[in-house]
């Protein structure tokens, strides 16, 4: 391509744009300079929010009635130390002794409140010892020194400990460590929730959200505390396990391990997968460019791009969640995308404009990419704006993310690049691999001859694939999100198999009290129908742990020979026991206003074939059918908040395909102004994100928060190679057009579409499933856009696009 041809494809503003950009190079640089070095104030601020709440849809029914329920009966903040023996013996006073020294050592940690094992809490033998003389708290083995035989016969099926300190099988015990809340961040949360609870029924006013906005500034820092003295406790926990590890295996388990065991994998693959795409892009630009300057260049300005992004989130105090912690692997590849299709057609003038000053080169160069490249940059970040109505919280919030992230990416891509190419010496440059330019004009010439037969052929390829999202599911388990080799996984496993399951959900019934007598806790009724309600969720395969007030009667009518007590005599009882030690095990399961009892369960997550939707549909049908009215009983708690985003995930999905479909027509029909070549340009794209829903269903993968966003984001970038493709070929003369599409920009699509899916592909080396299906699915989409765009696209081009 000439000079004069060049000027002649490219309009007055790209020409003047171009120029001006080459000329201000370095006040470009300067600028440029300036916000890195101020980003690198900030950029050490930057954090990771990987706790269960960054998973949850909020300020939704559910949401608020869950923090409801959970302010109501105060369940204590705790972590979970199970104790297995490896002689398989529990009931030993090697045991008791390592239990012992375990306590001792956790209590000493300086949050801790409390620490209850098997040991300290009281056992009762028999009905003798409920009577007002006998003090009950001194019952332990600690201050009774019990035989291990008489241990074990005490511990037998006991209706409170059994799931909560020993297993059933009696192989392992578990030790709780109840830790103290902190007064003014439950005081500030308390505040907050008083005014969210208003969103049930109303908008919030100004004035209530302006109070909301401050309150939640004052608790932040206090959380942040918070997550960083939990860090530090987690370590200190697992170093004190490190001293019984000879005789036994310990598994630590609660909802801050989990989030702890997250961030350590994230900030791992942060780095290693950051350093990894880095170094595979340089290996691959080294490979396919053969120069030096082509390596370091581009990883330069990739480098600025993420440095850029990494301070302007912090400066903004936008944390990157599970869902968003690969952005920065994300923007490497996208930053660099746009870098290739600059770098070819650099090269491209280079080659036959020998005797050009490197600076014309760069001009030219802008003047030929400029469009399309902004144009690339806006629909990939409209293939994320999808995101943002998705109705999912954590995918809105990546969505917003990759936004910002797209505009730092169009920045760096077509100023700060353009200025350090324009600083370089002009030289010669090497030829394309011959293989591939072969291959490439292989593909062209038959296209060329039969473009409706190659249409068909490939239509079909991707009809194969479409049965698959019939198959599409959403049924999907939290564990499942870790490897099975990972410490994460092994004490999810163990905790939720060994000790009554890990995913935890609530029935909270509110009581009529008019029918409760003034002297007694419940009435006979009320405690009968929560008895028969306790015994609908204990029924069911997948509820691992069900505690509530039926377990104290259940202990009562065993001390009592197995004969029932009167509702005098239960109440009793439940006012002699310590409370104290009771609400630590259990926590609360009544209030008095409103008068509500609560059923606490955990769902056993590796239940085979569990199906968490028809779980919940039967419940509440067993619940109705024993005499529960609707409006009488709500279900709270993770278990529910985690199957409302599994239920959404369908209807989000649909949405962000349909936005991106829609988004990316209106954008290509103002591009190209026609809208023919609208549609053609969309074909292609819709074959890839229906190809790569398709895949999913025949491979079993479920969609969660992560694979819902894999067809709206590879349809964002994969229709960066249509745009320029469609615009190579509307810009040459008729009878060349797919010859000079193929020419100029076919190489730099398979170089994409190679760095982009390579990139992608390292992620499968992730412990977080959810990052090993993302990047290898998204490597896939890559390579199925690149063969539809060099086959359906030109095919629909040449065929059906008649220029003059």
């Amino acid at each position: 391509m000439t000079p004069s041809t060049t000027s002649q494809n490219n309009n007055g503003f790209s020409m003047w744009l171009a120029q001006s950009i080459v000329q201000a190079r370095f006040v470009i640089l300067a600028l440029f300079v300036f916000l890195l070095g101020a980003a690198a104030f900030f950029v050490q601020q930057f954090r990771i929010d990987a706790s269960a709440e960054t998973l949850l849809v909020k300020n939704n029914a559910l949401y608020i009635k869950t923090q409801q329920a959970n302010q109501r009966f105060s369940p204590d903040e705790f972590i979970l130390v199970a104790y297995k023996p490896r002689n398989g013996e529990l009931f030993t006073d090697t045991t008791f002794a390592d239990l012992t020294a375990l306590s001792e050592q956790y209590s000493k940690l300086e949050r801790v409140q409390s620490v209850t094992s098997m040991l300290n809490v009281p056992l009762i033998a028999d009905a003798s010892a409920l009577t007002t003389d006998v003090d009950v708290s001194a019952l332990t083995w600690q201050k009774q020194q019990y035989s291990a035989a008489q241990m074990q016969q005490l511990l037998s099926d006991h209706p409170i400990f059994t799931d909560l300190l020993l297993n059933t099988a009696q192989t392992a015990a578990a030790i709780q460590i109840v830790f103290k809340p902190d007064a003014k961040l439950t005081a500030l949360e308390s505040d907050m929730l008083a005014i969210e609870r208003h969103t049930l029924q109303r908008e919030l006013s100004a004035e209530e959200q302006t109070a909301l906005t401050e309150l939640q500034d004052q608790a932040d820092p206090l959380r942040q505390a918070l997550v960083k003295q939990r860090q530090q406790e987690i370590a200190q926990i697992e170093h004190i396990n490190q001293q019984v590890q000879q005789r036994a295996q310990t598994f630590t388990g609660g909802g801050y391990v989990v989030a702890q065991h997250l961030v350590d994998i994230i900030s791992r693959d942060l780095t290693v997968f950051g350093s990894a795409i880095a170094g595979i892009i340089a290996l691959l630009l080294l490979l396919l460019y053969r120069s030096i300057r082509w390596v370091v260049f581009p990883v330069l300005a990739c480098g600025a791009s993420v440095w850029l992004t990494l301070g302007l989130f912090a400066f903004l105090d936008i944390r990157a969640t599970v869902i968003s912690a690969n952005f920065i692997a994300l923007q490497l590849i996208l930053t660099l995308a746009v870098m290739i299709h600059l770098i070819g057609a650099y090269r491209d003038i280079a080659r036959n404009n020998a005797t050009t000053t490197q600076q014309q080169r760069v001009a030219m160069t802008l003047q030929q990419k400029l469009a399309p490249c902004f144009y690339a940059t806006v629909t990939t970040s409209v293939g994320f704006g999808s995101l943002i109505f998705s109705g999912i919280q954590p995918v809105v919030d990546f969505g917003f993310m990759m936004l910002i992230a797209m505009l730092i990416t169009m920045s760096v891509s077509l100023l700060l690049f353009p200025a350090l190419l324009s600083l370089l010496k002009s030289k010669a440059e090497t030829a394309d691999y011959a293989i591939l330019s072969t291959s490439l004009q292989a593909i062209r010439r038959l296209v060329e001859r039969a473009p409706l037969r190659t249409v068909f052929a490939c239509l079909l390829l991707f009809a194969l694939l479409l049965p698959g999202i019939a198959r599409l599911n959403v049924e999907n388990s939290f564990i499942n999100y870790f490897a099975t080799d990972t410490q994460v996984y092994q004490e999810l496993k163990f905790i939720d198999q060994e000790f009554g399951g890990s995913t935890p959900l609530d029935i909270v019934i509110t009581l009529d009290p008019a029918k409760t007598k003034a002297d007694l806790l419940l009435s006979a009724e009320q405690f009968n129908q929560l008895h028969v309600a306790h015994a609908v969720v204990a029924e069911f395969a997948a509820t691992g742990n069900v505690t509530s007030l039926v377990n104290f009667t259940t202990l009562a009518t065993q001390l009592n020979d197995g004969k029932p007590l009167t509702e005098y005599e239960l109440n009793s009882i439940y006012q002699l026991l310590d409370q104290k030690v009771v609400n630590q095990l259990v926590g609360a399961y009544l209030t008095e206003d409103p008068l509500q009892v609560r059923i606490a369960t955990r769902i056993q997550d590796t239940t085979e074939g569990l199906n968490r939707e028809l779980l919940m549909q039967q419940l509440n049908q067993d619940l109705q059918s024993v005499g529960l009215k609707a409006e009488d009983y709500s279900l709270t708690n993770l278990f529910v908040l985690y199957q409302d985003i599994l239920s959404r995930l369908f209807d989000s999905q649909i949405m962000t395909l349909g936005l991106v479909y829609l988004g990316m027509a209106v954008i290509l029909l103002l591009i190209f102004r026609s809208l023919k070549i609208a549609l053609i340009a969309l074909v292609p794209n819709v074959c890839t994100t229906l190809g790569i829903l398709g895949l999913i269903g025949w491979l079993g993968i479920p969609l969660d928060i992560m694979t819902i966003t894999i067809a709206a984001i590879a349809m964002g970038i994969a229709i960066d190679d249509t745009i320029h493709f469609v615009h190579s070929y509307l810009q040459a003369p008729a009878d060349t057009a797919l010859k000079n599409a193929f020419a100029h920009t076919g190489m730099a699509m398979l170089f994409t579409s190679v760095v982009i899916a390579a990139g992608f592909a390292v992620f499968g080396f992730s412990s977080f499933l959810p990052s090993v299906y993302f990047g290898l699915l998204t490597a896939a989409a890559m390579i199925m856009a690149l063969a539809a765009d060099l086959t359906i696209l030109p095919a629909l081009l040449s065929r059906f696009v008649k220029r003059a």
